[in-house]
């Protein structure tokens, strides 16, 4: 980082110092930055999905279906989406109208739906998987490709030490 910029946790963090001097704020700094980045990517306006009508939770649906490549429950979307139940139900009927995912009942279960891509649907993800991408490696173009990879490893390594202390994923 240029040595004259300051992130705004840095002026949270040196406030802190002021108040309580000897306080270790290396947690802050590192989940305070974390929350933040977050909290600003989730502002971005993912252009190529707002150009196709798409928002990114019915993206990351269509992308799961299209990435794993076989018919999934509406239970296991929500796992692979880290999404509520109700919430992916609400964006499954979304996508439906749209002519983007297909339901079939289960055979031996009415009350279980296993959903699939239709055509347009894997079209429309094949289209959009690479601009989307596009436009992302664009929001990190001030980090170069080295600071990426170890970025990525580090955030990896947190997501496993996270994952094992607070439930993990369900298989």
């Amino acid at each position: 980082m240029a040595e004259d910029a300051e992130d705004i946790v840095a002026r949270v963090l040196r406030q802190w110092q002021r108040v309580h001097p000897g306080l270790d704020t290396a947690p802050m700094a590192v989940i305070g930055r974390l929350n933040r980045c977050a909290a600003l990517l989730q502002q971005a306006t993912d252009a190529p999905l707002v150009g196709e009508g798409l928002t990114r939770a019915e993206f990351d649906i269509l992308g799961t279906l299209r990435r794993t490549g076989r018919e999934l429950t509406p239970g296991q979307i929500a796992r692979e989406t880290f999404a509520s139940g109700a919430a992916v139900t609400k964006r499954l009927r979304v996508l439906e109208e749209r002519g983007l995912v297909a339901r079939r009942p289960d055979d031996r279960d009415r009350r279980v739906a296993h959903l699939s891509l239709t055509d347009s649907g894997r079209e429309l993800i094949d289209v959009l998987i690479p601009r989307q991408l596009e436009y992302e490696q664009a929001l990190l173009a001030g980090l170069g490709k080295d600071r990426q990879d170890e970025l990525a490893d580090t955030l990896a390594e947190l997501l496993v030490l996270l994952e094992g202390r607070l439930g993990g994923l369900q298989p």
